[in-house]
């Protein structure tokens, strides 16, 4: 063997013990960084499973380059607002078949322009906020919750243009109408427009008490004007009632005098 081909020997070597020491590395600095009770492993991105972990809440020690995150299956009941806002590369989040019962705001600041995927499927949510998934621009599947159909749902809905065939889905628990319970939301959403019927109801409640208000100004009119009249005819009795006044005979001699 000449030097050049122990060289390229010694070489190899080298590369493939400095490859296999990063390996190392990078497999330490994940199991480190990993939240307690998941799994980490490296598949296109940083993958995290916390799925059937007991988990109560979403951990707070997620790190910042998860690609794909599972929280499925646990006894999550909320999302703080911003938990997720320093996952800039999370594609896929799986919330399904938690206790979450509603969606703020910010739930999910930070993510909602990079999530292809997030699945609220099998959860208790009856509500969310009319701006909670305004910047998603991915699918989201909400399926599967006791939802209260109203004009903030109705709104959601309308918003999330992608999402047509999951809102199609959606089963109102409640609704606005009664009649409409126990119905998909978007078999009577073209008909009832409970946005326009809320305003209706508002404007309905504003007329019911204008009139009331009216009603008592008049009734208070009628009261004080035949509380007068009443007033007036006593007095005018009581003056009738009053003794006249006859001239005294000295007053009548006086007169006579004097002429």
């Amino acid at each position: 063997m000449n030097l050049v081909d122990l060289w390229l020997t010694r070489s190899l070597s080298m590369c493939l013990l400095l490859q296999s020491f990063v390996l190392m590395i990078l497999c330490f600095h994940s199991a480190s960084m990993c939240p307690k009770g998941c799994i980490c492993s490296h598949t296109g991105g940083l993958n995290i499973s916390c799925s059937n972990a007991n988990l109560k809440e979403i951990p707070r020690d997620i790190p910042p380059e998860t690609v794909i995150l599972y929280l499925d299956s646990n006894q999550i009941t909320s999302i703080p607002n911003d938990i997720f806002k320093d996952l800039h590369q999370l594609k896929v989040l799986n919330l399904s078949k938690n206790g979450i019962e509603f969606i703020d705001e910010h739930s999910f600041k930070g993510v909602a322009e990079t999530l292809q995927i997030l699945d609220l499927s099998d959860n208790q949510i009856k509500s969310v906020h009319k701006n909670a998934f305004r910047n998603l621009k991915g699918r989201a599947r909400i399926a599967n919750n006791p939802w209260h159909c109203d004009c903030t749902l109705q709104q959601v809905l309308r918003s999330m243009s992608l999402n047509h065939d999951t809102a199609s889905n959606v089963i109102c628990k409640t609704s606005v109408l009664d009649e409409h319970a126990g119905r998909a939301f978007f078999t009577h959403a073209n008909h009832a427009d409970l946005c326009n019927l809320q305003q209706k109801t508002t404007d309905y409640a504003m007329l019911v008490t204008m009139f009331g208000w009216f009603t008592m100004v008049i009734s208070y009119v009628v009261y004080y004007v035949r509380q007068n009249q009443e007033d007036a005819r006593r007095h005018l009795e009581y003056l009738k009632s009053l003794p006249s006044r006859q001239k005294k005979p000295d007053e009548a001699d006086d007169i006579s005098t004097v002429v």
